[in-house]
């Protein structure tokens, strides 16, 4: 059979996986996730030769991981997590040498992982293995995964020291080997990853000090060592400078560091780098600072002159630094304990509240986006969020102030993002405020006028501009829609929640090399691109698609996902039949009552144009809801760029502003 992509995920399909499944050799693409499979997997799959994408995560599979899968050489993504799998790890998965990302986390696999596994020198993306009942030591081999950025073997039965092998796999980014039985010292080898942004070591048996090489790890964003068996002196600079970063509670033997952590302070003796060795060191160190701090204190004298004669600008204001580091408990005083009446929305990984940070005049109104920790991928989206934000600056941006990753009031990870608080809320809310108040939601009624919602189209495309062709490392959102464009005090839109943002390559440019494929991609239903389910790989024309159905849905008042439409139909179809015909019908009503108030005035304009305020409406939109076909076509290549968006869509604003002052378009927003 020539069926090559099979993607019917997030259902709720039961049954087994028919054995027949083998005969589909041509199958490619395979994606059943987020349903409830039950049965085992057959043997049958192992025929899947051509297969190169398959996932099964969260079903109800049972029994064991067939040893044939380890005939699927072409397979680059395998996801078989949050299931009922056990027994053994079949060692023929060391066939797959193509595989970049292998998850099979959160099932009751038990025994050794074998050697073969930690050979896959193929795997770059990540290699999950928590929440099985795996035991033995981690072998040296582990040393393989040169190119790997994710390694999770937290919560097993890993026993023995920590490998020294794991300091050549200088790619990663996550370490996790929380919750096992590992003993020993931290191995110094550790130090050479330098691009580790979070490492997880807690619930071990660790011992001896933290060493001090952590601090030089730059990009370390959060470490965990807590309820292991360490002691001695904690570091001040690096990571640990942030004590909201850093977790070492159930070390009962640990001293100094930050002020915030409120350790007791290291006694002299306690330092094993000796007395003597320090009083050398000390006397060393001040006989050379003596001799530079003279002639570095003319230097100080000269610039503090020099500064003085220039004209600085002021200062972003003691409120962001007073955002740099913030922990659990000043976030949860901020939003009266994540109170309900604080409550502001909730998303796929978590929900935002408003919090009131500081006091007097270094208050702070912000937006707090506490991440489900339960949820599948939360953690993955909070350190997406922070990586996109970290490289990203644009009016158009929802602007993130500061992040905390810590431990909550009951012992379990807490992680959130800090924000800019947004006055006028989302443009979902705006759009859908009579269907809220329709339905009982203590919602007052608002009303966008045209040429409001079409600068929010302009802001919105800009920001999707930037982050498509102006990038350093080019950039797709991978979730726009309404409730992710938030409007500030002036109504301008700024673009958020990155939880599911990948960077993209340029073909020539090595430096923007983290791609990601579309397995595991997550959208929102109804605005999420048509190729992402048949396998393609994220790229700006997916954020164009859903740019195009957004911009249809901000002229027309419906979600691509109303009632009203089924297989046959949907938003865009519905949008470009009315177009061949007319389109009074499907615009969002509110506009036309815009139209008909312009028409009353142009009556009493003996200047006006032989064509009436409403027909100058009606062309308007007919104008915008062509882009926004023209965006959501079925085919990425026939979808158009989203710089050629922002030049059609300025072009209509012109014109549309012109037919304001005329009095042709209503100007100010109705409540």
């Amino acid at each position: 059979m020539n069926f090559r992509y099979l993607s019917i995920g997030d259902n709720q399909i039961t049954g087994e996986i028919p054995t027949g499944i083998g005969d589909l050799f041509n199958l490619e693409f395979f994606v059943l996730e987020n349903n409830q499979i039950v049965g085992t997997i057959p043997g049958s799959i192992g025929k899947l030769q051509k297969l190169t994408k398959w996932g099964m995560h969260n079903n109800r599979l049972v029994g064991q991981i067939p040893s044939s899968i380890g005939n699927l050489t072409q397979l680059t993504h395998l996801g078989l997590d949050l299931n009922f799998l056990e027994g053994k790890v079949p060692p023929s998965l060391g066939n797959l040498r193509s595989v970049i990302a292998l998850d099979l986390s959160k099932n009751n696999l038990t025994g050794h992982v074998p050697i073969e596994i930690f050979s896959l020198s193929s795997l770059s993306m990540a290699l999950d293995l928590s929440g099985n009942n795996l035991v033995g030591v981690l072998p040296s081999e582990v040393g393989n995964l040169k190119n790997l950025a994710y390694l999770d073997v937290s919560d097993n039965q890993f026993s023995g020291n920590i490998p020294a092998t794991l300091g050549t796999c200088v790619t990663l980014e996550h370490l996790s080997l929380r919750g096992n039985k590992l003993q020993g010292t931290i191995p110094e080898s550790i130090g050479s990853l330098r691009g580790l942004q979070e490492l997880d070591l807690s619930r071990n048996n660790l011992s001896g000090e933290i060493p001090r090489f952590l601090e030089n790890l730059v990009l370390l964003k959060v470490v965990n060592l807590s309820y292991n068996h360490l002691q001695g002196m904690v570091p001040v600079n690096g990571v640990f400078k942030n004590a909201s970063a850093v977790f070492i509670m159930g070390n009962n033997k640990l001293c100094g560091g930050s002020v915030e952590l409120h350790l007791p302070k290291c006694a002299l003796h306690e330092s094993k780098r000796g007395n003597r060795k320090n009083l050398t060191f000390r006397l060393v160190i001040s006989i050379i600072s003596a001799f530079l701090g003279v002639s570095l204190l003319a230097l100080v004298v000269f610039l503090c002159c020099f500064k003085r004669k220039r004209r600085v600008p002021p200062s972003s204001g003691s409120n962001d630094k007073s955002l740099l580091s913030v922990s659990y408990h000043s976030l949860l005083k901020a939003t009266d304990n994540f109170s309900v009446e604080r409550l502001i929305g909730v998303g796929a990984f978590g929900s935002v509240y408003k919090g009131i940070i500081g006091d007097g005049e270094d208050q702070k109104i912000v937006a707090v986006k506490v991440l489900n920790m339960s949820k599948r991928g939360a953690i993955k989206s909070f350190l997406a969020e922070c990586e996109a934000l970290r490289n990203i600056r644009h009016r158009n941006l929802v602007k993130v102030l500061t992040a905390c990753s810590g431990i909550d009031g009951s012992g379990n990870d807490f992680k959130a993002l800090i924000y800019e608080f947004m006055v006028n809320g989302s443009l979902d809310n705006w759009l859908h405020s009579a269907h809220l108040k329709e339905n009982g939601a203590n919602e007052t009624r608002r009303n966008l006028s045209l040429l409001q919602r079409l600068n929010i189209a302009i802001d919105t495309a800009w920001s999707l501009d930037y982050l498509h062709h102006q990038c350093e490392c080019p950039m797709v959102h991978c979730d726009l829609k309404p409730s992710n464009i938030l409007l500030d005090e002036e109504m301008v839109a700024h673009v958020g929640d990155f939880g599911l943002a990948r960077f993209t390559s340029r073909p020539t440019d090595e430096l923007c090399t983290n791609q990601s494929s579309s397995l595991g991609v997550r959208g929102s239903t109804g605005y999420v691109a048509p190729e992402y389910g048949l396998g393609s790989e994220v790229s700006t024309r997916g954020d164009v698609y859903s740019y195009g159905i957004v911009l249809l849905e901000m002229f027309t008042a419906k979600r691509p996902t109303d009632e009203m439409f089924s297989e046959n139909l949907n938003l865009h179809k519905y949008v470009k039949k009315a177009l061949s015909g007319g389109v009074e019908g499907i615009v969002d009503p509110v506009l036309l009552e815009e139209g008909q108030a312009a028409e009353q005035r142009v009556k009493h304009n003996a200047r006006a144009s032989r064509s009436s305020g409403n027909d100058r409406v009606i062309e308007c939109l007919i104008s915008i809801l062509r882009v926004g076909v023209a965006c959501s076509n079925e085919e990425p290549k026939e979808r158009t760029d989203i710089r050629d968006v922002v030049a059609e869509l300025n072009s209509i604003r012109k014109k549309a502003r012109f037919q304001e002052r005329s009095g042709l378009i209503e100007k100010e927003v109705s409540s």
